[in-house]
């Protein structure tokens, strides 16, 4: 395809996604394209929003909306805003060029106590009360963690911040899930018609100028929104909104993970009175036909896996194409996005955690889709994890050393929904042939192809931290997750990520299809032995929720529940309601599950019997005190 002056392509990040690293489907979509010869360029909207809500003319603006407020009815938040609006005024510039890395010195201040207007957000310092009269976040950053410890206070003024900007004019607005009730699995469209036809809030008109101001820079022809999660919706049909008003003839196109997820039945009208088009899975081959489209090169009948509106009514249009090898899909590229720009946040204190939000990692994938593609919780039957395809290492150092060259920066997070050991053992192989030092991270399955010895070659490669799913931590319902793992075998594993100084979080989950409340006491006595151990420093309970694209979803019967009856849908589909004839009352149970990771994660009651965590009377573990270390050959 050859470059067409009249069709520049701008991509852009909605808020909101993260605020430490650009997330990376524009990187990927604007490097593609720009190997095609098509004038793409791309933008972070989402980043943008808060730098400027977080301005010091943005606090003025807050500060209005919080005094046309009866000052009786101010909650707490506002109150302590408002009394001490003037030290907010002059630390928030300073606070955020240290969060973007530009003013290091800054920490000893800020560390200080004595720096920053502290309002309700730190009162959760006093679950760290040192009784002593010292420093209540010693334990966790000692007498030499300035840095981290300014960091975590910044990071609570600035949730601080956000609390008030809730409060006063945006009931909606968070830093991730941003107005994600408006989208997730939502059957119908009114509720986001409605919000988007309501008048403007202080965020909706800060983000339109931010829109236009994109446009009138980058003078599109096309407009991509790449919405990777439901929180990110609401703000990307606003943006398109702003867009067709100030210019209808501009193309808007809606994708992402959330349209591939929870689109696949659309039969809305509405939503494109915003979008001209929407597309469904990976983008490259959907947008090459579209833009040969617009060019006048194919008509409308060839378009590939796109939604448009005929007459008043949403119509599927899908010419079988072959999508783009992943060999072939080019490197991304990160220039036009503001990378000196991003906020190194720090409201976790688990060193697993933080590597979500403190950082700017750069984000690749080792292969698209997973190698295994059988759990069943998973959306297996989507494009995005169904469909494996590699490329070799020798292109993925070649993708890894130009991001490196562009960016200056070696840290790199491998977005894959499980990294396939051998592309890892060739990754590190390949990058000690070229004496390539790199950072890295990434997700991978607990599986015994990761040897001890394997383990110590990828964190020779430069690996510092691996996440995985040990889920329920039962083999019987690790063989119906179809998982493919054991617990003794991830205790194996695991210890072998751990013993090469590699971080393991792991991925749980309870509430899955007949799990019992045996079950949950025993999984979290497998979970306790495995922190005693040494073999997992973090993890993280999910609560079950059954799609439709999963096994579980397309096959109840072979787990034993029924699917509730979904309304008729028109928007979004994705989880479904189930009824699990144990009757168990799990939400009670994620309680103590949640409390009892909390503390293990911080080496608290590892030797103490895991019923103490429940507020109610449980069954005693089956699981034998030595499961783990016997695993190990204790």
């Amino acid at each position: 395809m050859t470059e067409s002056p009249g069709l520049r392509v701008l991509s852009l990040i909605p808020p909101m996604t993260q605020l430490n690293t650009p997330y990376p489907s524009t990187a990927y979509l604007t490097g593609f394209l720009r190997a095609r010869g098509v004038d793409a360029r791309q933008d972070d909207l989402a980043l943008k929003l808060v730098l400027e809500l977080f301005s010091p003319a943005g606090l003025d603006a807050l500060r209005e909306r919080t005094r046309a407020m009866p000052a009786k009815k101010r909650p707490p938040a506002l109150q302590s805003f408002d009394a001490q609006f003037d030290r907010y005024l002059a630390t928030v510039g300073a606070v955020l060029g240290f969060l973007q890395g530009r003013d290091p010195t800054l920490a000893h201040r800020i560390a200080s106590r004595a720096f920053l207007p502290e309002g309700p957000r730190f009162a959760s310092l006093d679950a760290y009360y040192d009784p002593d009269g010292g420093d209540p976040l010693a334990w966790a950053f000692g007498a030499l963690g300035v840095q981290d410890k300014a960091r975590h206070l910044a990071t609570l003024y600035l949730n601080d911040l956000a609390d008030v900007l809730r409060e006063a004019a945006d009931p909606r607005f968070e830093f991730v899930r941003y107005a994600e009730s408006l989208a997730m699995a939502q059957p119908t469209f009114a509720p986001l018609a409605a919000a988007l036809a309501a008048p403007p809030t202080l965020v909706d008109e800060t983000l339109a100028r931010l829109a236009l101001d994109a446009v009138a820079r980058h003078a599109p022809r096309v407009v991509l929104l790449s919405v990777p999660f439901p929180g990110s919706v609401y703000a990307a049909f606003r943006i398109a909104q702003t867009i067709k008003a100030h210019d209808p003839s501009i193309v808007t196109v809606l994708g992402g993970g959330f349209v591939n997820t929870e689109l696949r039945e659309l039969t809305e009208p509405r939503v494109f009175d915003y979008f001209d088009f929407v597309t469904l899975d990976d983008g490259e081959r959907p947008l090459l036909a579209l833009l040969e489209h617009l060019d006048g090169k194919r008509g409308k009948s060839r378009l590939v896996r796109t939604y448009v509106r005929e007459d008043g009514q949403v119509r599927y249009i899908n010419l079988a194409e072959p999508d783009i090898p992943f060999a072939e899909v080019g490197t991304p590229t990160w220039d036009g996005l503001p990378l000196d720009g991003y906020l190194s946040i720090l409201d976790m204190l688990n060193p697993m955690h933080r590597l979500w939000s403190d950082g700017r990692w750069n984000k690749l994938t080792v292969a698209h889709g997973c190698y295994w593609k059988k759990c069943s919780f998973c959306d297996v039957s989507l494009d995005y994890i169904g469909r494996y395809d590699a490329a070799s290492a020798e292109v993925l150092v070649d993708r890894i050393e130009a991001v490196v060259a562009e960016t200056g920066q070696t840290g790199f997070h491998f977005v894959d929904e499980a990294a396939p050991p051998k592309m890892l053992k060739a990754l590190a192989d390949e990058l000690a042939r070229r004496k390539r030092s790199i950072s890295w991270w990434g997700n991978i399955r607990f599986e015994k192809s990761f040897t001890p010895e394997l383990c110590q070659q990828l964190a020779d490669s430069g690996c510092i931290a691996i996440s995985g799913g040990l889920e329920v931590a039962s083999d019987r319902l690790l063989t119906l997750m179809k998982k493919g793992v054991s617990v003794d075998q991830v205790a194996r594993v695991t210890k072998g990520f751990s013993d090469a100084g590699i971080l393991v979080h792991a991925y749980l989950m309870y509430g899955f299809p007949t799990q019992t409340v045996q079950d949950t006491v025993d999984a979290l006595e497998y979970v306790r032995q495995l922190f005693d151990a040494g073999c997992i420093q973090s993890g993280f309970f999910h609560r079950f929720v059954c799609t439709v694209h999963s096994p579980v979803g397309q096959h109840p019967d072979e787990y034993g529940i029924k699917l509730k009856p979904l309304p008729p849908i028109s928007f979004a589909k994705n989880d479904v309601g189930f009824i699990d004839p144990t009757g168990v009352d799990h939400d009670a149970l994620g309680v103590a599950l949640n409390k009892a990771l909390y503390n293990y994660m911080h080496g608290i009651g590892l030797d103490e019997d895991v019923r103490r965590w429940f507020d109610t009377k449980v069954p005693k573990p089956r699981v034998p005190r030595n499961f783990i270390a016997r695993a190990l050959g204790y």
